[in-house]
């Protein structure tokens, strides 16, 4: 009886240790399901998260291997908006990798999600299902763009000089400044509103004398970031009259400027631009004079040349 006994207990004890190994294994398959479904998640690495306008933002992304072939779709949402739209699509490579180049206008966020279906489901081993979840989200910040020209404006003080362009992309509403720099700093001398096409007309009236570097200038919102661009160089004049002369011998000021002009007052050295009939050139004061009444500046041969001068006339000064 003893014997019998014995020989029945290891067997209770086989059984039980055979269903707690059998437990053992499917709790390990429910964890590589795990591992296997966090594995499916798609991934991508941006080129750079700040781009300028016009440019493509290069994406390169890795995928499960068991999504090789499958086609995955890269998804926009602007900045401050929560609806996703798609740019733009490929296919994942053989070894799981992919590559995107996606013409990207605003700032928002950017994302990878398998075009069949979001999420999707397919099965891994031993029949688990894995979802293939959308990749995290990256910002991207985009710089818009100006189109404006790069010129001299030359004009006489007290009227109204205008520069137009367009800011890239064509969003209406948009606050356009237009800054003068003549030293260190730049200052604020008018400002506009962008239309419904992005387009916008600086309207500014000239005051004081001389030349100063324009810009255009957006502080940027929340579509995109700040942008300037260079917007050509103001020069005001005022109306002179002037005459010629030729200065072959010694000057006042001791010495002889390729284009020299004399002046009575003026220290040496001053340069001055004069404009005549559509012609431009700096002059520097190295002679006293003219001494007739109502006459302003006598042009040295070289700098009347320049101008196509000759005789007695008005001609547009900075000083």
């Amino acid at each position: 009886m003893r014997s019998k006994r014995g020989m029945r207990r290891p067997r209770r004890v086989h059984v039980a240790a055979g269903a707690l190994m059998l437990v053992i294994p499917g709790s390990a398959v429910a964890l590589a399901a795990g591992q296997a479904d966090a594995q499916s998640a798609l991934q991508i690495n941006l080129g750079s998260s700040h781009l300028a306008y016009g440019d493509d933002l290069k994406i390169t992304g890795t995928a499960s291997t068991t999504q090789v072939g499958q086609t995955v779709s890269l998804q926009f949402a602007p900045a401050g908006g929560t609806a996703w739209q798609a740019v733009g699509s490929t296919r994942i490579g053989p070894r799981g990798h992919f590559l995107f180049d996606a013409p990207i206008k605003r700032s928002g966020l950017v994302r990878a999600v398998s075009a069949t279906s979001t999420p999707r489901t397919s099965l891994g081993s031993g029949g688990a299902p894995l979802t293939v979840a959308p990749s995290a989200a990256r910002p991207v910040q985009v710089t818009p763009k100006f189109r404006v020209g790069d010129r001299a404006i030359d004009t006489l003080s007290g009227r109204t000089v205008s520069v137009r362009g367009t800011l890239l992309p064509e969003v209406g509403g948009r606050r356009i400044v237009l800054e003068g720099r003549s030293g260190r700093h730049w200052r604020e001398l008018t400002s506009t509103r962008t239309g419904s096409h992005g387009g916008f007309r600086l309207r500014y009236r000239a005051r004081g004398l001389g030349s100063q570097h324009l810009r255009v200038r957006f502080a940027g919102d929340r579509l995109n970031t700040r942008a300037s661009r260079a917007a050509g160089q103001l020069r005001v004049f005022r109306e002179s009259v002037a005459s010629w002369y030729s200065d072959g011998g010694a000057t006042a000021c001791g010495f002889h400027a390729g284009y020299g002009v004399a002046n009575r007052t003026l220290p040496c050295g001053t340069k001055v631009t004069f404009r005549y009939g559509g012609h431009t050139v700096t002059a520097t004061v190295d002679d006293r004079g003219p001494f007739v009444g109502g006459r302003e500046w006598d042009l040295n041969q070289n700098t009347a040349s320049a101008l196509g001068f000759g005789g007695v006339g008005t001609v547009w000064s900075t000083r």
